[in-house]
């Protein structure tokens, strides 16, 4: 029978009060899988905002050492989730994160932007590719979750009201998406990124297409992508859609799927939280 403990245990907590634990256990029970990919693709969509991809294709991060960057990120916000923002650990994640980006001149949108995207993205790929879609408590609480982590990186005009959040985001990206040049080469180096997870480098190019194929319309003409076609869409949403069905008759998970314990490329040994970032 498909499993119920921990969704039940969702819906008796209040969203606000109790977002640590509600995002806890779904990052970590729930959909570890699908909100990483959601938060890897949140992350795709901020590039194509130019103010942030000329940002980053300045520090040359994505050029030179895009495994490392991606490691480093996905430690850094496993680090909140896992230990929560009040913790020792969960400290010095934030207070690393503005570490660097104190060194640089963003725009408060531009951070207000990204923090949407966490947020919405995540739950927009759990709605399309889930073993069940987020209840209202779960994405309540990821909205909680995200104001307060935003608020000790010292954000500004930070929300109050989920769905006018949302209508920001997409306001926010129908405004700023529009192709550059560094939207390009940012975008370029995070997808053969992505593809080198699954691919040898020889056949990483037929591999672009099913990339492209999880990109909607503005966000592929803001990195200057081609198209896919209608049948590589249907192939790979339907692949992503049967793996779904497969996990919701999977017995329901006993122990926590930690980022943070996995193994990374970057860190086969073990991190530091200092040593995580650009210096």
């Amino acid at each position: 029978m498909p499993r119920h403990k921990i969704l039940d245990r969702i819906l008796s907590l209040d969203p606000q009060k109790d977002h640590l634990e509600i995002v806890y256990l779904d990052n970590c029970y729930e959909f570890p899988f699908e909100i990483t990919r959601g938060v890897e693709f949140a992350l795709f969509r901020t590039f194509a905002v130019p103010s942030i991809s000329a940002l980053l294709d300045q520090t040359g991060e994505f050029q030179h050492r895009p495994q490392k960057r991606s490691d480093d990120t996905a430690l850094l916000l496993a680090e909140i989730v896992e230990h929560g923002y009040e913790s020792e650990r969960g400290r010095a994640a934030i207070r690393r994160m503005n570490q660097m980006h104190h060194r640089f001149e963003i725009a408060n949108d531009d951070y207000l932007y990204v923090m949407s995207t966490f947020i919405y993205e995540s739950i927009r790929w759990v709605a399309r590719f889930g073993w069940r879609p987020m209840v209202r408590q779960e994405q309540l609480a990821a909205f909680y979750y995200w104001c307060e982590v935003g608020r000790r990186m010292n954000i500004k005009s930070l929300p109050t009201d989920f769905d006018a959040f949302e209508r920001f985001n997409i306001e926010y990206e129908r405004t700023h998406f529009r192709y550059t040049e560094s939207n390009r080469r940012v975008g370029i180096a995070t997808r053969d990124l992505f593809l080198s997870w699954f691919l040898p480098a020889p056949l990483r190019r037929f591999g672009e297409p099913a990339v492209y194929a999880m990109m909607d319309a503005p966000l592929l003409d803001a990195f200057g992508f081609p198209k896919p076609s209608p049948a590589m869409r249907r192939l790979v949403e339907g692949g992503l859609k049967l793996r779904a069905h497969v996990v919701l008759w999977l017995p329901e998970r006993r122990h926590p799927k930690l980022r943070t314990k996995a193994r990374h490329r970057t860190y086969p040994h073990g991190y530091d939280i200092e040593d995580l970032g650009s210096r």
